[in-house]
């Protein structure tokens, strides 16, 4: 059981990863995506820490529910990839708290210019590539973005070749779909 768990796991990871690769050739496009990408999550930490709930007595900015809903989300696709992503999401939510301590006013200006910024990346990397974003096909690519550039990093890195090798194989067809 534990096995075929782990397989159906891999092989959505792979396929997910080779969905949102496939609008995401061109280096340049990657590029703009390591940047803006974060910015995007680190703008919604913001406006997500802004508000928070009182939940049996215990104050919980929902900034951290996001964060620990993503980082699950992320463990359960691939168990490394979702450790260097739940850091991530620490350190950004991190950030975006201490946002927060500099005012109200402060805190949505760095968001909107944030979002901005991030976006306009996105879009200038898609421009580049000939393509349109691959959220505008299904919009749950945008929760595949962060665990796909990590997913980059560690390829850059040495790391996880069996992994790259499943999606480079998909993508030219050499592996048929799960």
């Amino acid at each position: 059981m534990h096995s075929s768990l782990q397989h159906r796991r891999a092989t959505t990871l792979v396929a997910l990863l080779t969905s949102y690769a496939s609008y995401h050739q061109d280096p340049r496009n990657r590029s703009t995506h390591f940047l803006g990408v974060p910015l995007i999550t680190f703008s919604l930490m913001i406006a997500l820490a802004l508000p928070s709930l009182t939940l049996a007595g215990t104050h919980v900015r929902l900034d951290r529910i996001a964060a620990t809903a993503l980082a699950v989300f992320y463990l359960y696709l691939d168990l490394p990839l979702g450790l260097a992503l739940a850091v991530a999401l620490a350190v950004l939510t991190a950030g975006a708290e201490t946002m927060t301590r500099l005012g109200m006013s402060r805190a949505i200006t760095s968001a909107i210019l944030c979002f901005i910024v991030g976006w306009g990346l996105q879009l200038l990397g898609h421009r580049l590539e000939g393509n349109r974003p691959a959220l505008i096909d299904n919009l749950r690519q945008i929760f595949i973005a962060p665990i796909y550039l990590m997913a980059e990093l560690a390829f850059t890195l040495g790391l996880r070749r069996g992994l790259q090798t499943l999606i480079l194989r998909r993508m030219t067809g050499a592996v048929g779909a799960h």
